[in-house]
């Protein structure tokens, strides 16, 4: 039924049809009064109604919204623990070696491994040297796959199984971690990382992973603080890969607690070879800073096109600008770029230096420092507890605060090490410390773009002044 002038439909059936009763019992009313009695009350008593719920809505809706914010569940404080059996299990007789395994490839040359490598087998040696475990020489165990997530957990479930290795030292970053994390979660075997920064590792509630290298949460707000520092308009260029993404996603949450934002955020494939498009559309903009948050290579490719296609502004980048592989591929258009420091001074460090530059060749990066503190950390542990897995786990644990060649490494409830991200960055070829806005020297971050250290450019200069003398 309609209002009369008004064109107001009348309510319907389930099938587009008037209610019968509607039909008869109003029909006098409706032509007397030209509308039912009781809708001019219904109408008086909906808006009381109304206003009513909305006089009570202040009071209830501000605890609402106050409550959503509060997380149910902060797994970062929550600390793991293995309450599992094991402990009981005496040490086995007979044996030879102990056996130590390693997911990473064993190929000193590889560009992201190498390294890495390089300065567990140092600390695998050194071990020995000591007189290993008991008089028992200490062996690692190398798999790896170019695919891990095909080949390569197999192979880390032939270290847990068949080759019973007491640990696993590995991967190389975030994805690999998380492979053996897998394997390690079930067969109740400690596994520490030298190179992942991505916190969901951690966070997997598994009682036998541990990271040396501080996470992505607090490496991004150090990027964070020094893009917003000169209140100037920014870009992000952003890879697709796993750990770039997940370090981008760190980025967005601080930049977002600041109100802050990109003027456009572009991601791209993890080994593109020409950048030019994208280094002109940033060169061209009003963007007086570029965020670039991916690997080494692809990195250093980027900052190099972005300077030769005329970009003048600053360049920040996430931690892999820290790596030999990003100053010997960047060259000049390095200079400048700021980024988060993983590594922090220590006294061990120089010791670190003098034994494995001559050894390697250059000055190993972070992430050979860190791989060196993992295994001697591991190594620490064994002989502190001896061979059982489950006591093994425990060591390492106990050991945090443990001072390493790359700094202090403490576990949060998690195993993650929170060791104080600062910013870095590359003056003259040198990585150096930022603190309180000056560049500062100091032993563990000095290397120039060919990967070696200052004292060693140093000298270089020296013999060819003589040489020209």
């Amino acid at each position: 039924m309609c209002h009369e002038g008004l064109g107001e439909a009348a309510p319907r059936g389930p099938l587009g049809a008037l209610p019968r009763s509607e039909d008869t019992a109003t029909e006098g009313t409706k032509r007397r009064w030209g509308h039912r009695p009781c809708e001019g009350m219904m109408r008086p008593l909906a808006v009381i109604f109304g206003l009513l719920l909305l006089l009570a809505t202040p009071a209830w809706v501000p605890a609402q919204q106050d409550k959503s914010t509060q997380p149910y569940f902060d797994a970062r404080k929550e600390q793991m623990e293995y309450v599992g059996p094991g402990r009981e299990e005496p040490e086995p007789a007979n044996l030879r070696e102990v056996l130590i395994g390693y997911f990473g490839p064993s190929d000193p040359a590889h560009p992201e491994g190498g390294d890495i490598w390089r300065a567990v087998s140092l600390a695998i040696e050194e071990a020995n040297t000591e007189g290993g475990y008991r008089g028992l020489p200490f062996r690692v165990i190398p798999v790896w796959s170019e695919n891990p997530w095909g080949t390569g957990v197999s192979k880390v479930a032939r270290l847990a199984y068949y080759d019973k290795v007491w640990a696993i030292i590995g991967g190389i970053d975030g994805p690999s971690t998380h492979l053996a994390e897998q394997v390690v979660a079930k067969a109740c075997l400690t596994l520490i990382s030298p190179a992942s920064t991505d916190k969901t590792v951690n966070l997997a509630g598994v009682p036998w992973m541990f990271s040396t290298l501080p996470g992505d949460h607090l490496a991004a707000p150090v990027v964070g603080e020094a893009l917003l520092a000169r209140g100037e308009p920014f870009v992000i260029l952003a890879a697709t890969d796993h750990d770039s993404h997940m370090f981008l996603v760190e980025l967005r949450k601080f930049l977002a607690t600041k109100g802050a934002g990109p003027i456009f955020e572009y991601e791209f494939k993890s080994g593109t070879r020409d950048f030019s498009e994208l280094a002109e559309r940033v060169a061209g903009s009003r963007a007086g800073a570029a965020v670039l948050i991916a690997g080494p290579a692809d990195s250093a490719r980027l900052l190099a096109t972005l300077r030769e296609r005329g970009f003048a502004g600053r360049v920040l980048g996430g931690p892999w600008m820290g790596r030999r592989g990003f100053l010997q591929a960047a060259g000049a258009s390095a200079e400048g770029v700021l980024f988060p420091l993983l590594e922090n001074a220590s006294p061990g460090f120089q010791r670190f230096a003098e034994v494995s530059t001559p050894r390697f060749g250059f000055l190993p990066d972070y992430a050979a420092a860190q791989a060196y503190d993992a295994t001697c950390l591991l190594i620490t542990a064994i002989r502190k507890t001896g061979l059982n897995r489950a006591r093994i786990r425990d060591a390492v644990w106990e050991l945090s605060p443990w001072d390493g060649v790359s700094g202090t490494i403490k576990w949060d409830p998690v195993g993650q090490n929170v060791r104080t991200v600062r910013l870095g960055s590359i003056r003259r070829g040198h990585i150096l410390p930022i603190i309180h806005g000056v560049c500062r020297q100091d032993s563990i971050s000095l290397r120039n773009q060919h990967g070696k250290s200052a004292a060693q450019a140093q000298q270089a200069k020296q013999q060819s002044k003589r040489s020209r003398t």
